[in-house]
């Protein structure tokens, strides 16, 4: 992103002007309007508790720089002249996002809204950080964005201050690959954890925009949890464990790899529902084929779907009933399954749910793998959001 450029002196010339990180004011300026922009002058000293002219004053250095934009006259329903909207300028920054699995790199260039411009996919021949790295470059390459801003890296495991403490499924230990990419590329580099990074991509650009608290749900390969209540996402460390994997959801289910019976994992991973269909069937059948043979009406696979179904539902319903925000986001790779037994799901929830209970909304991001990689542009978006500085006297 650009930042707010510095000049030799004021216009007097006698005092010497310096840059300076901006002030948490300024931060949450830049912030609101790239989340709800365009958005009116009023709206905005609404959300932010200003009064115009401490808005006027703190717009101006954006505006200077070309930052924020001014947008053509609107009537915004207040006594007075039409307002000019303001707006994060369409070519304020350029981000790549990466999200790596055990074997797979998916990556996204994007906006400053990390609305998707390009994306490839690569195959991880080897994840010795090195080669990784390498194969990020790559991908860099194959993405052609012209003046990057700013590349985040996404990943499953545990990641404090940018270090991989642990990524089982790549076999890393203490792996400070953002330095090593940022030497490589030359471009600032966020590492974070991909269900944080997903949740943060969904709270500010997604389907929870606007929202002050919701859950975020992942299933596909693995289960995810995340949650973001008062308008931030909840950071721990132990977002990385796979903790809402174990939770038990069905007396009966199939057993877990750790030999958990029920959990979350054995009953809504992709995995396990294809290897649960395979058995029944007595023959080799994929996560998308038990799918469209639920769809079909196929005995074998439609009672592995309902019982997924089943713990998917009481998953959401617990997830609000314990955090008591009633709504949830349902992502992932794996999320087709909601599509087919949606009715099935929302059932269970009512079951698990009390009846004076607020109504629970579940919102669907359909997007799969490129919703995990434009979790990580998103990281990499809020960092460059934190590195603005302005000049001032």
């Amino acid at each position: 992103m650009r930042g707010v450029e510095s000049n030799s002196s004021c216009q007097d010339g006698t005092n010497q002007r310096r840059r300076t990180m901006l002030t948490d004011s300024e931060a949450a300026l830049a912030e609101a309007v790239l989340i709800h922009g365009p958005i009116s002058r009023s709206a905005l000293t609404r959300r932010l508790g200003l009064s115009a002219a401490s808005l006027t004053r703190l717009t101006k250095p954006f505006l200077d720089y070309g930052i924020l934009i001014e947008l053509d006259d609107v009537v915004d329903g207040s006594v007075g002249r039409p307002t000019k909207p303001l707006d994060m300028a369409p070519d304020a920054g350029r981000f790549i996002g990466v999200k790596l699995t055990g074997d797979r790199l998916y990556a996204v260039a994007t906006d400053i809204r990390a609305a998707v411009l390009a994306r490839a996919e690569k195959r991880l021949e080897d994840p010795d950080p090195l080669a990784v790295v390498d194969a990020i470059a790559e991908a860099v390459d194959e993405l052609q964005v012209s003046g990057l801003t700013g590349l985040g890296v996404s990943l499953g495991g545990s990641i404090r201050d940018g270090m991989v403490e642990r990524a089982a499924f790549l076999g890393w230990t203490d792996v400070d690959i953002a330095s090593v990419l940022a030497q490589r590329l030359g471009v600032a580099v966020t590492v974070e954890n991909d269900l944080i990074a997903l949740a943060e991509a969904e709270r500010w650009f997604g389907l929870g925009r606007g929202m002050a608290g919701f859950s975020v749900i992942t299933i596909g390969a693995g289960v995810g949890y995340a949650l973001i209540v008062h308008g931030a996402v909840v950071r721990s460390r132990e977002a990385g464990l796979g903790l809402g994997g174990h939770i038990p959801l069905a007396a009966n289910g199939p057993l877990c790899h750790l030999g958990h019976r029920g959990c979350a994992e054995a009953m809504l991973t992709s995995g396990s529902i294809a290897t649960q269909v395979t058995t029944a069937l007595q023959r080799q059948v994929t996560y998308r084929e038990a799918l469209d043979l639920a769809r079909a009406g196929d005995p074998a696979a439609a009672a592995v779907i309902d019982a997924a179904a089943d713990a998917l539902g009481r998953f959401i319903a617990l997830a609000a009933n314990l955090t008591m925000q009633h709504s949830v986001v349902l992502a992932g790779e794996g999320v087709e399954l909601y599509s087919v037994a949606a009715d099935r799901v929302s059932a269970a929830i009512a079951a698990d749910r009390d009846p004076l209970a607020d109504p629970l909304e579940v919102h669907v991001d359909t997007s799969g793998f490129l919703a995990w990689a434009r979790g990580a542009a998103a990281v990499a978006i809020q960092a460059a959001i934190s590195r603005l500085e302005i000049a001032r006297v």
